[in-house]
């Protein structure tokens, strides 16, 4: 039986005479017992035949013994206490005031007859708890996560339902008011039950028996997105932009301005006066069901971290593209995306570092950490042997770069990485190029110099994507081996973000002090090689 109480009647009566479906009579009743929605529609609609039919018994209960009908309120608003243990259900804030109607007659006619009620749509939610909310369409839904083929433990269903549903709503609150008020005096319309509530109560269960008893659950990485239009109605909303224009803003990226938060923003500012002469009270009868659009299904993004070295000096570690034209055939990300991005079956990635070397550089040592954010990705974990079988994929792809401690982290721990960019140290060693000829004891000096500070100026170089600014770095230290009279190899611990090429030829003079200030020669760089970054993160995986 539906937990329903006499004092009820009036409002079922007046829902169903105004074209309300089962489902959404128990919702405007501020029914929460989640049981009672999952019941098949055209069984409820009976029992609310049955129920609203058994007036003149009610009458005469009312006129015998009065006390007992206010036991029976009494008992109501317990099953009503009783039903919020059940999860809450999110309510719609509008506006509670009192509204002013003439209550239609208690004849024959306000009481529509089974056969009639089958046959509509329901004015509120235009056959979303009817049709669109049964075994059939559990059983499309499930076809589509089926057909993505995702690789998933648990899911949550997502809803998006037209704005004009919340005027519908509005307007049928309007109309049963007086009647909630004087009859329940502790429910308001933030009681009532939302239509998504609703729809996920009654479709989690079916869409979770149709994917083999997979946890339909209120959060969980991976989203299934139904959604429905309704075409016919969409002008239900446009009469708020000129009674609340400051609801609505054009934006370039939505393509329509009646998004539903606008629309509940104002509805909750109009007056019920206001509200009454411009829409229709009870709604108009639509005559068609809301339309479903394709399910959406999307996992969210997994991270993937390791370690890279880079061992050619014509690998860009990004695509390098310049005026729509690619300079380099490929690139680190790309020798490291491709096989995480067949791996984990993801549309899309982000990459990211902790710093980047320049083209000509090489990345030795224990390699630059890197993280790869992957879209939407289809597979979301791999076991470690898995992980291990990948890292030997992307080493065995090429010659001219190799991964190590790759692993799946999380969002949080990205922080790490970023962290090294400005605020951890780099060892590199340089091939530096004299001008004037050096003897070994023209270099011993630079041994004994630590701590040096230089103010360098935005290179020439990076000023078409980086600002113009002075930055101050730090060479922490210095070690120079002699290999002739015109080179020498130059080892140095800096400060993150230190441009090291700059350092050892001064970029006209945009670098103070630099190499041919302290040699009092023209010095140049010949090679680079980053030896190490010293950021202790991902953290290290057994060889």
């Amino acid at each position: 039986m539906l937990p329903l109480k006499e004092k009820d009647k009036p409002i079922v009566q007046k829902l169903l005479s105004s074209g309300c479906c089962a489902r959404c009579v128990l919702r405007f009743c501020c029914i929460s017992v989640q049981a009672a929605y999952r019941k098949p529609h055209q069984e409820t609609l009976k029992e609310l035949q049955t129920f609203i039919s058994d007036s003149e018994n009610g009458k005469s209960q009312d006129s015998a013994t009065p006390e007992s009908t206010k036991e029976n309120n009494k008992s109501h608003d317990a099953a009503v206490s009783e039903a919020a243990e059940d999860p809450p259900s999110k309510k719609a804030k509008l506006d509670p005031g009192l509204v002013s109607y003439a209550p239609p007659e208690e004849d024959s006619a306000a009481v529509v007859t089974l056969k009639d009620e089958e046959s509509c749509v329901c004015v509120v939610c235009l056959g979303i708890l009817q049709d669109l909310c049964a075994p059939s369409r559990a059983v499309k839904i499930a076809e589509a996560v089926k057909r993505e083929n995702y690789k998933f433990d648990t899911l949550v269903l997502s809803v998006s339902l037209p704005a004009q549903l919340c005027v519908r709503e509005h307007s049928c609150w309007l109309h049963v008011k007086k009647e909630v008020r004087e009859k329940s005096t502790v429910l308001d319309k933030d009681d009532v039950v939302q239509v998504k509530e609703a729809f996920k109560w009654v479709m989690q269960g079916l869409v979770a028996k149709e994917l083999g008893g997979v946890a339909v659950v209120t959060k969980s990485a991976f989203e299934v997105g139904v959604e429905f239009t309704h075409p016919e109605t969409d002008a239900d909303c446009h009469f708020l932009a000129s009674t609340c224009p400051d609801c609505f803003k054009p934006t370039k990226n939505k393509q329509s301005m009646f998004t539903r938060m606008a629309v509940v923003k104002a509805l909750e500012k109009i007056p019920d006066s206001r509200f009454l002469k411009h829409y229709s009270c009870p709604p108009t009868r639509p005559t068609s069901s809301c339309s479903p659009q394709d399910v959406q299904c999307l996992h969210v993004s997994v991270f993937v971290a390791g370690r890279y070295n880079k061992f050619c000096r014509s690998l860009p570690q990004t695509p390098w593209v310049i005026d729509g034209e690619r300079r380099m055939e490929s690139s680190v990300e790309e020798l490291i995306a491709a096989p995480i991005l067949s791996a984990f079956r993801a549309d899309g990635f982000n990459f990211s570092s902790s710093g980047r070397e320049d083209v000509d550089v090489r990345t030795l040592g224990n390699g630059r950490p890197f993280a790869m954010e992957l879209l939407n990705p289809h597979t979301s974990r791999l076991s470690r042997v898995e992980m291990k079988q990948l890292q030997e994929t992307i080493n065995n792809s090429s010659d001219k770069i190799r991964v190590r401690d790759l692993q799946i982290v999380t969002r949080e721990a990205m922080s790490r990485m970023k962290e090294g960019e400005e605020e951890k140290t780099k060892s590199y060693t340089a091939l530096v190029w004299t001008q004037k000829p050096i003897q070994r004891e023209d270099i011993t000096f630079i041994d004994d110099i630590k701590d040096l500070t230089l103010d360098q100026k935005t290179p020439l170089r990076v000023l078409h994507r980086r600002a113009l600014a002075v930055r101050q770095r730090v060479i922490h230290s210095m070690n120079a081996r002699f290999l002739d009279p015109h080179h020498f190899h130059l080892g140095l611990k800096t400060q993150a973000g230190t441009y090291i090429k700059e350092f050892v030829h001064g970029d006209f003079g945009r670098t103070k002090p630099n190499l041919c200030q302290l040699l009092k020669t023209d010095t140049d760089i010949l090679e680079l090689d980053v030896e190490s970054v010293d950021v202790d993160w991902p953290p290290p995986i057994p060889e």
